[in-house]
């Protein structure tokens, strides 16, 4: 048998795509096989496809670190066929097949079952940005931050994960301020929780090693001089999440916020994150997310729109979050 599969592949430095017609027996080990219905488009996959960042680490592959689906088949204890599942990260689109595809097979060591609250195509507008979000949010809350203490701000606020973190902090009872450089959105934000936007470019330039205390937590998915002046800001006993490297990898500040004002930096991976985290996660978010405002962070495309897509989300011009329906 054969199902749709969109299968990256290298030349040289270049990451080439294809929908193809892919095999059954072709799928790699694993004790769980999945018809899946739906992936998502994050920036890690924007990344993988774009050869940016060597994140597909064996060609052929089929990319894609996010997917939820139905069982078909199962021999790993507690999964059984019919069940809804997701997966977030771990081995897909790095050494493992991934989510752009009708199938796949993995470790059942790999999944979560579907909340029940949730359609499976929820699953994915939520998918690892959002998952990674609720992960940021429960990092706060481990600092001690609690919506009393100020602000919260939320860089890459337009993005995937900034848009369903805005969502969490609303419900939460924060308040939040939403860092952008498409100030002409502020109506999306606003929709989402925002209750204020500054522009990201008040961020985004080097500055002081400490400056002014503005918030008392912060979420972010920029890193570089961003995550510098963030920190630099950030209230006394503050906390702030950081899983992202939007402007880039380094970290040009200084020690400052951490011994003087007793800032808490929380590193957040979503990759390798243990079964229980993530279970905890999924378990907030079906409790923490507003159906309502997730639907309007959404759309639909099929798969052979995802080169496309991870094109636009590369260049900043992808609000929110963007669903992949892999039987369109």
């Amino acid at each position: 048998m054969t199902f749709k599969a969109l299968v990256a592949s290298q030349t040289g430095e270049t990451i080439l795509t294809s929908l193809v017609d892919f095999k059954d027996q072709d799928l790699m080990p694993g004790d769980v096989t999945v018809a899946v219905e739906y992936s998502t488009v994050n920036y890690k996959d924007a990344m993988a496809l774009s050869g940016r960042s060597p994140v597909i680490r064996r060609f052929p592959l089929i990319p894609g670190i996010d997917f939820a689906g139905v069982v078909e088949a199962s021999s790993y204890p507690g999964i059984a066929a019919g069940d809804r599942v997701l997966a977030n990260g771990w081995g897909l689109s790095q050494t493992h097949h991934g989510g752009f595809a009708q199938k796949a097979r993995v470790s059942g060591d790999w999944l979560v079952k579907v909340p029940e609250v949730f359609s499976t195509r929820d699953a994915m507008a939520i998918g690892t940005a959002g998952y990674t979000a609720m992960l940021s949010v429960l990092a706060l809350e481990h600092g001690g931050l609690m919506p009393e203490h100020g602000d919260v701000l939320v860089t890459g606020a337009n993005g995937g994960a900034g848009s369903v973190a805005i969502a969490l902090l609303s419900k939460l009872g924060y308040r939040v301020v939403a860092s952008t450089g498409r100030l002409d959105e502020a109506d999306y934000l606003r929709a989402l929780g925002a209750n204020e936007i500054i522009d990201r470019h008040t961020l985004s330039a080097p500055g002081a090693p400490i400056a002014k205390e503005h918030w008392a937590g912060a979420i972010d998915s920029v890193g570089s001089h961003t995550l510098a002046n963030v920190l630099a800001q950030t209230r006394y006993r503050g906390v702030v999440a950081a899983f992202g490297l939007a402007q880039g990898a380094d970290l040009p500040g200084s020690v400052l916020p951490f011994i003087l004002r007793n800032v808490t930096l929380a590193g957040i991976d979503s990759v390798n994150a243990p079964q229980q985290s993530r279970l905890q996660a999924w378990a907030r978010l079906a409790v923490d997310l507003a159906l309502d405002k997730l639907a309007r962070t959404t759309r639909v495309i099929g798969l052979a729109e995802v080169p496309e897509v991870a094109s636009q989300v590369l260049a900043g011009k992808v609000q929110g979050r963007t669903v992949v329906d892999v039987n369109a």
